[in-house]
């Protein structure tokens, strides 16, 4: 009988199968994961400090009655360590896994920034649950946390650390937060508010070396200023998880390649989340996850869907000063505008007048809707 195997039960594979059984109750599900199975939000690992919120608190559904929701048999704490598509197996630990249809629900894993001294490996990260149980318990007593990486993750996590009545110092070689997502004046307005919260921003270096000193660590950046803090969390950006699919002899590039339809170079094998690559571009945000997650349960189900991305917002979690932005298409010409006041900045980015592009921060959010149903148009409106 043909059966599913979803490898991975993070927020992507979960949605996967949650829309899958929607359209099919009877083809055997098999869920592989590496971790416990328990479904939770992962966006909301970076805004749980500030609501008190200990690990065991975020799990919504255990792993158990996941799989009893889903008709699935759960393989937790099972991780893969070979692909055989010829023989269509999977190599564990805990045995040989065999499907008909496999889902390649990997995720990505954090960068490791290059750094030297006796408390490099000390160096936190956070992108899971066990994760945030590790660095939850690192943080009972730390007053001051150092963070490596002033983008997304390292702006959300500083807001969180701040309201969680902590001192907070960024680090990182970009002039201003969110470098690569914002104009200019949108990142200097939410570098101003943060700044002026408490958080401390040490741009325009890296760390280079983090040592042990006494119960914390001293951290040397480039430009020979130190700094001293309780512990230190690298959010420098993620990898998508590809080397189970290039030792497999699927093809590669930034992440696993995929169509739209979201299938690999190899029959039967599909990828989704933040581990795959679709039209050269991976996109590690909840929304395109989810228009993944339905089109790709509709063609396991026997449908002819096919991905086509709506307009679908970014939206940083920095209670302090929102932000919400669609960044243009990489490449695409155009000019920004800017209009900057005192509670925030709306900037659009317009090619010949039409809309390709935002980014609001602060109360400008409020033109969010009003911008979204503008950028929808004009990618309807005929070339």
């Amino acid at each position: 009988m043909e059966s599913l195997v979803i490898v991975g039960t993070g927020l992507a594979g979960y949605t996967l199968a949650r829309a899958f059984r929607k359209l099919d109750r009877t083809t055997p599900l098999v869920l592989v994961t590496a971790d416990d199975g328990h479904f939770y939000s992962k966006p909301m690992l970076s805004n749980a400090l500030a609501r008190g919120k200990a690990p065991a608190e975020l799990v919504t559904t255990p792993g158990e009655l996941m799989a009893a929701e889903l008709d699935a048999t759960l393989m937790a704490r099972t991780p893969v360590e070979a692909i055989d598509t010829a023989t269509r197996r999977l190599h564990t630990a805990r045995g040989e896994i065999a499907y008909s249809r496999l889902v390649l629900a990997l995720g990505a894993r954090p960068i490791r920034p290059p750094l030297a001294g006796d408390g490099a490996e000390a160096v936190l990260a956070v992108n899971s649950l066990d994760d945030y149980a590790r660095f939850h318990a690192a943080l009972q007593g730390a007053a001051h946390v150092a963070i490596l990486g002033p983008g997304l993750i390292g702006c959300e996590f500083a807001n969180d650390l701040l309201a969680s009545g902590r001192r907070v110092t960024v680090i990182g070689p970009d002039r201003r937060p969110l470098g690569r997502l914002l104009p200019p004046a949108a990142g200097e307005a939410l570098q101003a508010t943060l700044g002026a919260a408490g958080v401390e921003w040490r741009l325009g270096t890296v760390a280079e070396r983090v040592e042990r000193e006494g119960a914390g660590y001293r951290v040397s950046l480039a430009d020979g200023s130190t700094i001293t803090v309780d512990r230190v969390l690298s959010a420098v950006g993620l990898q998508p998880e590809t080397g189970l699919a290039r030792a497999a002899g699927l093809a590669v590039n930034r992440g696993i390649r995929v169509d739209a339809a979201l299938s690999t170079s190899e029959t039967d094998v599909y990828a989704l989340g933040d581990c795959a690559e679709v039209d050269g571009q991976v996109r590690p945000y909840v929304l395109p996850l989810m228009e993944q997650a339905k089109v790709l349960a509709a063609v396991l189900a026997g449908g002819a869907e096919r991905l086509a991305y709506p307009v679908m917002p970014v939206v940083v979690k920095t209670p302090a000063h929102p932000v919400v932005v669609v960044p243009p298409a990489p490449g695409r010409a155009g000019t920004w505008s800017v209009a900057a006041g005192p509670d925030g900045v709306r900037a659009e980015f317009r090619d010949a007048g039409v809309l390709a592009g935002f980014a609001l921060t602060g109360a400008a959010t409020a033109a969010r809707q009003a911008l979204v149903k503008e950028l929808a148009a004009a990618a309807a409106a005929p070339a």
